[in-house]
C-alpha cells in the first residue's frame, strides 16, 4: 500500500535517556513523542522490541519474535503502581561510565533484581484480588506466551545453554517432561508472564499517546529468528535443522556486499518454507498479527529473502560459500493479505536486489527504501539519488546499519564529496557546513512519500553516535542520547520549519 506524504524519526527505545543505564518506556519516551509532535513528525520508527541475548542485537539474537524486552520496562511507572518503593529506586546514579552507551553487563543484573521485587509485590496483590487485565492478557497471548515463559524458565535453569543441549526430553518437548519442569519452575514461569504483561501494558500506553498525537509507530519484523529462541524450540519443524542434533543445518546471511567483502553470516536458522506453506504460513501469520497489535506500519527487514534467500552450510566461517534458494515469493503475501487484509508494509529492499525482488515488491505496492549515503560517487542513474525516486518509497539519510551522516562524511572519499557538493549546488565540499542538515533537506524535499531521519543526525553527531556496524560483531546496539534536554525547542522549531516547507 502507498502512504500519505510524511516524515518521522528513527530511534530505538533503548537509546532513550534514563536514570537506569538503558532507555525505557518512562518519561523520556513521552517527551520524545512530544518532540515529534511539536516538530510536525508523523512517524516514530523503532527496531524489533524482543528480548535480546548474545551481543543484544534486536535482529539476530532475540529469545522470541513475539515477546517484549523487559529491560525497556519503566521502573518509575512500576513505582507509581505501588509495585516498587522509592527507596528501591535509590541510588539513581548511572551504572555506566559512558552515559551515551548501554553497559548491558551492569544494567541487566541490577534491573532484573528490581523487576523481581516488583513481581513479588504483584504476586502478593493477586493473593488478595484477582487482576482481570492480567488474566485477559495471558489468555489472548497464549499462542506464544506459554511457550515463551517456559522456555525462559528452562533457559535460566540450564545456565542459558542453547535448548538443543538440554536434556533430550525437554529439547524434544516431551509432554511429561515439560509438565514436570513447568511445575518445578512455576515461580519463574509466573515471573516471565508478569514481565510480558507489564511490558505490553506500558508499550500500549506510549503507542496510544503517540497515536493520539497523530504519530504512527513503524516497527520492524526481522525475517529471521535466533536458533536459541522459544520460536525454534517450540516449532522446530518449520526450520531447517539437523534431525539428530537439532542445531541448524544451514544458517542465514548475505553474500559479499557494500558492508562486508566476505558477506554477512548471521547465524540464524533458515526456514523450511515447504513445511510452512503446508500450514498456510500459520506461524508467520500469527507473527504479523501479533506485531500489528503494537505497531501501525511494519517494515520487513531483508525483504528480498522472501523471493530468494542466501543459505550457508552450518560450520562455514564466512558467508561466501552459500547459495541462493527460492523463497515463498508471492504465495506468502497473498496468503497474508487474504487473512489479515490490507498490509501496512514497508520493504527493506537493500543489498543484492534482482528484477524478481522488485517485481515482488511492486506486485503488492510495498514502498522500498532509498539511502542517501549510497547515492554518491557513481553515475547519474544511481537509484539512490533523489532525482530518480518514485513517490512510493521511503528515503533515509542513513539507517541503523549506517554511520551517522557526519561520520559518513568524515570518511567519504574525495570523489563522493565532490559529487555531493556538485549535486547540492556548491563549488567545493569545503563550502558545506552542515552535511547532516543538507541530507535532511534532501530527504524531506524529495518526492518520496515517506522520509525517516535519525536522532543522531538531528543532534549533529559523528561516528560516536553509530548504532550498528554490520561488519563488526561486538559492541553494537548500545548508543543512546544523554538527556531529553538535547531535544531543544530550537531544534524542534528548525525541524518543524523544514518539514512544513516541504509539505510533510
Amino acid at each position: 500500500m502507498s502512504f500519505q506524504r510524511a516524515s518521522g524519526v528513527l530511534l530505538h527505545p533503548t537509546s532513550l535517556p534514563s536514570k537506569f543505564g538503558i532507555g525505557d518506556l518512562g518519561e523520556s519516551a513521552y517527551k520524545f513523542v512530544d518532540f515529534l509532535a511539536n516538530s510536525a513528525q508523523k512517524l516514530w520508527q523503532i527496531l524489533p522490541l524482543g528480548p535480546t541475548g548474545y551481543e543484544h542485537s534486536p535482529y539476530t539474537m532475540n529469545f522470541s519474535a513475539f515477546a517484549g524486552n523487559p529491560l525497556m520496562i519503566s521502573l518509575e511507572h512500576l513505582q507509581e503502581e505501588g509495585l516498587l518503593t522509592p527507596q528501591e529506586l535509590i541510588p539513581q546514579e548511572e551504572v555506566t561510565d559512558n552515559p551515551h552507551r548501554v553497559d548491558f553487563d551492569a544494567v541487566i543484573p541490577r534491573k532484573t533484581k528490581i523487576l523481581y521485587s516488583a513481581y513479588q509485590r504483584f504476586q502478593e496483590s493477586l493473593l488478595k484480588t484477582a487482576n482481570p487485565e492480567f488474566e485477559k492478557f495471558c489468555q489472548e497471548q497464549a499462542t506464544w506466551l506459554d511457550d515463551y515463559v517456559l522456555f525462559m524458565a528452562l533457559l535460566e535453569a540450564n545456565d542459558y545453554q542453547a535448548w538443543n543441549f538440554w536434556d533430550n526430553p525437554l529439547a524434544r518437548r516431551e509432554p511429561d517432561a515439560l509438565n514436570q519442569k513447568a511445575d518445578e519452575l512455576k515461580d519463574r514461569v509466573s515471573y516471565h508472564k508478569f514481565l510480558q504483561f507489564k511490558f505490553f501494558q506500558q508499550w500500549k500506553k506510549i503507542r496510544d499517546y503517540a497515536n493520539n498525537k497523530d504519530i504512527k509507530i513503524v516497527g520492524d519484523i526481522s525475517i529471521y529468528v535466533c536458533h536459541n529462541s522459544a520460536d525454534v524450540w517450540a516449532n522446530p519443524e518449520i526450520f531447517q535443522l539437523d534431525s539428530q542434533t537439532l542445531s541448524p543445518a544451514y544458517i542465514a546471511g548475505v553474500p559479499p556486499d557494500y558492508f562486508s567483502a566476505t558477506g554477512q553470516l548471521w547465524g540464524n536458522p533458515v526456514y523450511d518454507w515447504d513445511k510452512l506453506e503446508q500450514t498456510n504460513f500459520a506461524w508467520w501469520i500469527e507473527r504479523f498479527r501479533a506485531t500489528l497489535q503494537y505497531v501501525d506500519i511494519v517494515r520487513i527487514d531483508h525483504f528480498r529473502g522472501f523471493e530468494a534467500y542466501w543459505r550457508v552450510p552450518a560450520g562455514e566461517e564466512t558467508a561466501i560459500n552459500g547459495e541462493w534458494i527460492k523463497g515463498p515469493d508471492a504465495k506468502f503475501f497473498e496468503t497474508l493479505g487474504s487473512t489479515l487484509g490490507s498490509l501496512p508494509v514497508m520493504a527493506e529492499d537493500l543489498g543484492i536486489i534482482t528484477p524478481e525482488v522488485e517485481e515482488l515488491r511492486d506486485q503488492f505496492d510495498f514502498p522500498g527504501m532509498r539511502i542517501l549515503q549510497f547515492a554518491f560517487g557513481a553515475e547519474a542513474d544511481n537509484a539512490y539519488l533523489p532525482h530518480n525516486y518514485i513517490q512510493n518509497c521511503v528515503v533515509y539519510p542513513g539507517t541503523h546499519d549506517n554511520d551517522t551522516t557526519i561520520g559518513w562524511w568524515n570518511q567519504a572519499g574525495e570523489k563522493e564529496k565532490h559529487h555531493v557538493a556538485k549535486y547540492l549546488g556548491y563549488s567545493s565540499p569545503a563550502q558545506i557546513k552542515e552535511i547532516n542538515w543538507e541530507f535532511i533537506r534532501m530527504a524531506l524535499s524529495s518526492v518520496a512519500d515517506l522520509a525517516i531521519l535519525s536522532v543522531q543526525d538531528l543532534l549533529d553527531l559523528d561516528s560516536s553516535g553509530r548504532m550498528n556496524d554490520p561488519s563488526v560483531n561486538a559492541g553494537n546496539w548500545r548508543w543512546r542520547y544523554e538527556s531529553t534536554n538535547q531535544l531543544t525547542p530550537e531544534l524542534s522549531q528548525r525541524l518543524l520549519e523544514i518539514t512544513q516547507l516541504y509539505n510533510r
